[in-house]
């Protein structure tokens, strides 16, 4: 069987699988092509990857003989119509907010596995890449906002004067969020959370954050780890508690999400106006909306004096361990429908299997995507 690996587009700087993953699959007896280039911007040479027995082949080739093709993002048009029948694409696609796209792959018949839709069980984590790559999105964060930030982080008593630490308000605390806890915490700034979950108290406190306590939430225990959407109630309650922590607040770090809706929005103009001049918000969420005001998706802005930063793939800027991450996350799929022999075996009967296929033999497969498509 081959496997391909292709060169992502769009700026994109991860690769699927890095040379010493691809080589625990070349020894099961997969063939495996990578594009040309594919790994240059995650430092791995098309040279590290001829070591390891992988074959550096021109992309049209890997589109049209691949029987599975590995691929982070989205495939341009153009190279779609080189994928013949039956082909196994495996990436992150989005599917509930590019269910469009998922109709056209299934009309041509190909067999989409979505690792973002996989489901959030504990067999699952070793396949998470959402977990994966929002632990990384979390740590650069707060890099990325501490050298953006006119003023020192921790707290300073020097001869000429003292420097308080800086303020930060973190919205959201999964994955990124705790990871930008840490990060923070190391920094010296005092950090504050907000998070719908009351469930993550405990976690926020232990890493020596301060708990931003709003009574009346949803219950989010059964929604695999994500948010929920609130009452208008809950949400009037939450704004005026976060209108407080917004003032004092040097660096928000924004990183809550709702699967496949709009992110919620925090954070309004008014609020925003009342942070200091100088302030940063890095929001995690800006590609689904955002949860600050003002804020646009792979743009940085200044707006009433506060430096607005919107990324939504701030792990690709760490290439090498985002795909080293990924590509183990990809590895451990793999082992789900791959027999010994290196032969392509899906069970449809696994829940893993089955909860991240979004489209086979011609038809949507997984019955949220389904369910939106019929609603258009």
């Amino acid at each position: 069987m081959i496997i391909g690996i292709l060169r992502e587009q769009n700026g994109e700087k991860r690769v699927s699988i890095l040379p010493e993953q691809a080589e625990a699959l070349v020894k099961n007896g997969n063939t495996l092509w990578v594009e040309a280039g594919a790994g240059d911007a995650a430092f791995a040479a098309d040279a590290l990857y001829l070591q390891k027995q992988v074959s550096v082949e021109p992309r049209d080739k890997i589109l049209q003989q691949a029987n599975v093709l590995l691929v982070y993002g989205a495939i341009p048009e153009s190279s779609l119509q080189l994928i013949k029948e039956g082909t196994v694409l495996i990436g992150t696609y989005q599917p509930l907010f590019q269910y469009q796209l998922m109709k056209k792959w299934a009309d041509q018949k190909l067999t989409t596995f979505s690792l973002d839709m996989i489901p959030r069980t504990t067999r699952a984590q070793s396949m998470d890449v959402l977990s994966s790559q929002a632990n990384i999105a979390g740590y650069k964060a707060v890099l990325l906002a501490a050298n953006l930030f006119p003023r020192y982080f921790p707290m300073f008593m020097t001869a000429a004067g003292s420097i308080a630490p800086a303020k930060v308000l973190i919205l959201g605390a999964g994955v990124a969020g705790l990871q930008a806890i840490a990060t923070a915490k190391r920094l010296g700034a005092v950090v504050e959370v907000s998070d719908t979950r009351p469930a993550v108290k405990e976690e926020v406190m232990s890493l020596g954050a301060k708990f931003i306590e709003v009574e009346g939430a949803a219950d989010a225990s059964k929604a695999g780890g994500y948010a929920v959407e609130q009452s208008d109630e809950f949400k009037q309650k939450q704004q005026a508690r976060l209108t407080e922590s917004v003032a004092k607040a040097d660096i928000i770090i924004a990183t809550a999400q709702l699967q496949g809706n709009k992110a919620p929005l925090l954070i309004t103009e008014v609020m925003l106006q009342q942070m200091k001049p100088g302030s940063v918000v890095i929001d995690l969420a800006a590609s689904t909306g955002g949860n600050v005001f003002g804020v646009k998706n792979n743009e940085t802005i200044l707006l009433h004096g506060v430096t607005l930063v919107g990324n939504s793939q701030l792990a690709a800027d760490m290439p090498w361990d985002a795909s080293k991450l990924y590509g183990k996350n990809v590895l451990n799929f793999l082992q789900l429908i791959i027999d010994k022999t290196g032969n392509l075996q899906l069970n449809f009967e696994d829940d893993l299997v089955k909860g991240c296929c979004i489209t086979h033999d011609g038809a949507i497969t997984h019955t949220r995507i389904a369910e939106l498509i019929e609603q258009q």
